[in-house]
This record gives structure tokens, C-alpha cells and sequence, in this order.
């Protein structure tokens, strides 16, 4: 059996904010056969992450790329691979066997074909809805988990910052921030964001950074006794505003820095000596980097979900033609947590 396969690629390296016009959506003929003992896996695409760091791999170069195999560098008219959810239509691996739900590493595609060696998983939903297991289920939730709890350290009472506080692994870091018992106030783009965070999530406080002209002093409005864990998505001035206001022995988890990825002349420069004298902890990491801690990351959130203690916040489209626009709107914060992007009928 033969299909129509569309899926997108870049038409040139992006080395700014990216635009409709730097994607192609292409066509292929895909036969749904593979031949035995090759060890090749055709599956249909289900759902598909829409994630920021991808813009690293599409620059022209960045340090990124040289970093870790997820982030290596993705050439113009290249298939590029996401974290997703898919059906095994086709198999010549005998791990897998049609019909099989699998989660991994597939395409901004309809179809993928995948190679021996491509990190995929049989994928049990555990009642969960198949999206659960793309975002707070997934690389996602595990970000927020390996850095909150393995970077941060964190003990009951403390006062937590969250920047980007309402995309897809900062409102995890503030729920599971409350559960333990900290105090967390986030950050976010609009004022549906910030009573999002306040009324569904929890949140003890939350603001709108876009109405703060200072935001030092506005930092130091919402911790008066200051701060013991910021955990950072977006760099530059908040990061800033975030070491001038920590306490001493406060850790700073940096999982991304979205206000850097596109403006290449925008670089966070925090006060040193506060982090000398104050004897901050600053460190970037990886959800890769905490697979050793996947199994208990999968039961406490598992737990915390079936209990109602966590919420899922999933901004889903539908369409393969619409992967494009789910990815530019990022970098406008127009997502409300895990952006996810719907290929097929489950």
C-alpha cells in the first residue's frame, strides 16, 4: 500500500525570530512496507511536541548543536525529527508489531520512518489521554521534574520564582512546588496567563511581566524575604532581576532561555559579586540529563494526576500544515502550556 506522506522542513537556516516563510510543507509517496529483518519502523504520527529549543538547531550554528544528539543541527530541506506519539503501520523489528502505540523520537510529518538505533518505546497510556504522554508524561515533565528536584533541591517552605510560568515545563516546576509545600509566585505574558496560574494551578501569587517596568523592584515586591529557587526559561533581564534578589545559597535551575534564543544581541549579565557573596548555584541541564530519575518522575506524577493535585495544560492544534504557526507562536507566547500539535485520529 502506498501513501501521500506531508510533512515540513525548513527552506533555510533561521538565525532570528522564525516566520511562515523560512517552512515548506512537502509531499511523498510513502509505501507502507518494509522488508523483513531490516529493522525499519513506518508508523502514522499521532501527536507531535512543538518545542523551543528546536529553533537552536535550526540556526545557521550554535553551540547547542555540538552538545547532544537531540540538538544537533537540522540542514534546510532535512526531516526533522520531535518527540511524539505514533501507530506502527509497518514493521521489520520484531520489537514492534502493527498497531502497536509507540513513543519517541518521530517527525514534523504524517508518516515517519524510523531506523534502528531511533529512541522508541512501546507506550502503555495508564488511562491517561495519548497527549499526557507528549507533554507532562513526556521530555517536558521530566524537564520540570530532573530541575526542580534534582537541580533546586528543594525543602518545604521555600519561596520559589517561575519564569514562563504558564508553558509546558513551568507550570509543572510551580505545581510541584505547592505539593511540596513551597511558597511559588510565577511569571507570565497576559493576564488570562497570570489568574490561570492563580485559580487552576494554584500558584500563591503571579504577574504580568509585560506591565512591570522594573523588574527588580517588582521581584522584590512579591518576595520581600527573598528568593531561594528561581527556576529560569527565559534568561536575560529576568535572570537579572532574579540574582539581585536571591537569597544566600539560592539555586537557580536554568532549563531554558527562550528571551536569548531569537535576539542574538540579548545576553543575561547578572551581578556576579551577589553571586559570589550570596553563594548562588547557577546551573543549566538537560531532561535527558535526568533519566536516572524517569521511573520515580512517571509514579509521582502519575499519582499526582490521578489524585487531582496536578493539572494537565495542554494548547493543542490539529494539522500538519498548521505545525508551522504552532511553532512561531512560542516565541510570541501564544501557548498556555504544552504546545502539541495533532496529526492523525488516535
Amino acid at each position: 500500500m502506498e501513501v501521500t506522506n506531508r510533512y515540513i522542513t525548513t527552506k533555510t537556516h533561521i538565525d532570528g525570530a522564525p516566520k511562515e516563510s523560512h517552512f515548506e510543507l512537502k509531499t511523498e509517496a510513502l509505501a507502507l512496507s518494509v522488508e523483513p529483518g531490516s529493522n525499519v519502523v513506518i508508523v502514522k504520527n499521532l501527536y507531535v511536541s512543538i518545542d523551543p529549543y528546536q529553533i537552536n538547531r535550526m540556526k545557521s550554528q550554535s553551540s547547542s548543536q555540538k552538545s547532544i544528539g537531540f540538538a544537533v543541527g537540522i540542514a534546510p530541506g532535512e526531516v526533522i525529527d520531535t518527540y511524539g506519539v505514533a501507530k506502527v503501520v509497518a514493521s521489520g523489528n520484531p520489537k514492534f508489531e502493527k498497531d502497536d502505540l509507540v513513543v519517541g523520537l518521530i517527525t514534523w510529518g504524517e508518516y515517519s520512518v524510523l531506523k534502528e538505533g531511533t529512541i522508541l518505546n512501546k507506550l502503555d497510556p495508564m488511562g491517561f489521554p495519548l497527549t499526557y504522554h507528549v507533554g507532562i508524561l513526556g521530555f517536558s515533565g521530566l524537564a520540570a521534574y530532573g530541575g526542580f528536584f534534582e537541580v533546586c533541591k528543594p525543602k518545604k517552605g521555600e519561596k520559589v520564582f517561575v519564569s514562563a510560568a504558564s508553558g509546558s515545563v513551568g507550570n509543572m516546576v510551580g505545581q510541584y512546588a505547592k505539593q511540596l509545600g513551597c511558597y511559588v509566585v510565577g511569571c507570565a505574558g497576559t493576564k488570562q496567563k497570570v489568574e490561570l496560574l492563580k485559580e487552576k494551578l494554584g500558584f500563591d501569587d503571579a504577574f504580568n511581566y509585560r506591565e512591570e517596568t522594573d523588574l527588580q523592584s517588582a521581584l522584590k515586591r512579591y518576595f520581600p524575604d527573598g528568593i531561594d529557587i528561581y527556576f529560569d526559561n527565559v534568561g536575560g533581564e529576568m535572570l537579572e532581576a532574579a540574582v539581585d534578589n536571591m537569597n544566600a545559597f539560592g539555586r537557580i535551575a536554568v532549563c531554558g532561555v527562550i528571551a536569548e534564543y531569537t535576539d542574538a544581541g540579548k545576553r543575561a549579565a547578572p551581578d556576579m559579586l551577589n553571586v559570589v557573596y550570596k553563594r548562588i548555584r547557577i546551573q543549566g541541564y538537560l531532561a535527558a540529563d535526568y533519566l536516572n530519575v524517569y521511573a520515580d518522575f512517571i509514579s509521582t506524577t502519575s499519582d499526582h494526576l490521578r489524585t487531582g493535585n496536578m493539572q494537565a495544560l495542554e494548547d493543542i492544534t490539529s494539522g500538519v500544515e498548521n505545525i508551522p504557526s504552532a511553532f512561531i507562536g512560542l516565541f510570541r507566547g501564544d501557548n498556555i502550556g504544552k504546545k502539541i500539535v495533532k496529526l492523525a485520529d488516535e
